[in-house]
């Protein structure tokens, strides 16, 4: 288990390298700062494909992605996905604890994307996935331009674009409890643009 930890002022680095002291199956990435969720993410998978790992999984560490949910995505991504998506919004999915404004912000986000992209993804934006090692080896990490709300966005699309099968399963995703969201105006705006580009191959 990797932590990705951008030097958090709440002493989350210093929890996190106790814990591994204990437990040689956890690692910590300590980074100087608030680097972004794409650069995040993509140092993390980079770590990981170093390390000959078949499956990888990306999930936030706020307790918001269940890890009750980890076997039956591993399960369908043995079973032939390239990438198992926990998804909000199937069947069997659904949010808790959050407001009407996010709602529709992320339903409305989500739409938005797939309509300009012309993927069938459900949601597009989630953040917790198993992807398969050949999927991310032919995303090919090191070109993708996104670092904020459209990183996620970028991943699947470009996923889809390489012939990847993309599989969504049913998660609650239930809110943090403590702390505060990341996304911000600029990280909003950079997806709605960030779409148009993808759609027309612009980096």
């Amino acid at each position: 288990m990797l932590f990705v930890d951008d030097n958090s002022p709440d002493g989350t680095g210093a929890v996190l390298d106790e814990m591994a002291i204990v437990d040689k199956r956890i690692h910590v990435m300590h980074r100087a700062g608030k680097l972004g969720l794409g650069t995040a993410y993509i140092e993390g998978f980079t770590w990981g494909l170093a390390r000959d790992y078949g499956f990888l999984f990306e999930m936030d560490a706020d307790g918001s992605h269940d890890p009750k949910y980890l076997p039956q995505m591993l399960a369908l991504a043995e079973d032939g996905a390239d990438g198992v998506i926990g998804s909000r919004y199937i069947p069997g999915g659904g949010t808790e604890n959050w407001g009407l404004g996010r709602r529709v912000l992320s339903k409305g986000g989500g739409f938005y994307a797939r309509t300009v992209l012309g993927i069938d993804v459900r949601d597009v934006t989630a953040g917790f996935i198993c992807w398969r090692r050949r999927a991310l080896e032919a995303i090919d990490l090191a070109t993708i331009g996104s670092n904020g709300y459209s990183f996620q966005i970028e991943m699947k699309y470009r996923a889809v674009n390489r012939g990847m099968k993309l599989v969504e399963t049913p998660i609650l995703f239930v809110d943090r409890r403590v702390g505060q969201s990341k996304m911000s105006r600029a990280i909003f705006a950079e997806a709605l643009v960030k779409v148009w580009a993808l759609r027309f191959g612009k980096r």
